[in-house]
């Protein structure tokens, strides 16, 4: 029996389909240093296989703001049990966040979607989550790695 599994993934793909890499990026962002500092998580989202002189200029809008995440507010001298139980509950919320965030593009990369390329075609495309751009402090915060100092 010919399973998925069976195969490599580009020769079990549909004949004139493709698949479309999207690129996920995040950079934590000051918001301003009145009221005890506010900070914010954007995370954005862009499409791997456009050229980098078109993904690249701010003007032409290439990339899309998927969710505007608060930043919880750093530990202060409690216990700690404490703080990590809640390092653990931000951890959860977060990671709820991004299924929540990333449920329909799940969908669509399983079931593919047929859609308009730049070039006029219209293949049958499957949009697949293939890169994360983040900095090391926000890939250490993704990932619950903390640095002992």
């Amino acid at each position: 029996m010919l399973t998925a599994h069976s195969v490599p993934w580009y020769k079990a793909l549909p004949p004139r389909s493709t698949v479309v890499p999207i690129i996920g990026l995040s950079d934590q962002t000051h918001l301003t240093t009145f009221s005890r500092g506010k900070h914010a998580w954007p995370v954005y989202m862009t499409i791997g296989n456009i050229l980098s002189r078109t993904r690249s200029p701010p003007a032409k809008m290439p990339i899309l703001l998927l969710a505007l995440l608060p930043v919880p507010p750093k530990f202060t001298g409690e216990s700690g049990r404490a703080n990590e139980a809640q390092r653990q509950t931000n951890a959860d919320v977060l990671l709820a966040v991004f299924d929540l965030v990333l449920a329909p593009l799940q969908q669509v990369a399983q079931e593919g979607k047929v859609m308009d390329c730049a070039d006029g075609q219209t293949p049958f495309c499957f949009p697949i989550l293939s890169a994360r751009i983040a900095d090391h402090a926000e890939h250490a915060a993704f990932q619950g790695i903390g640095s002992k100092s």
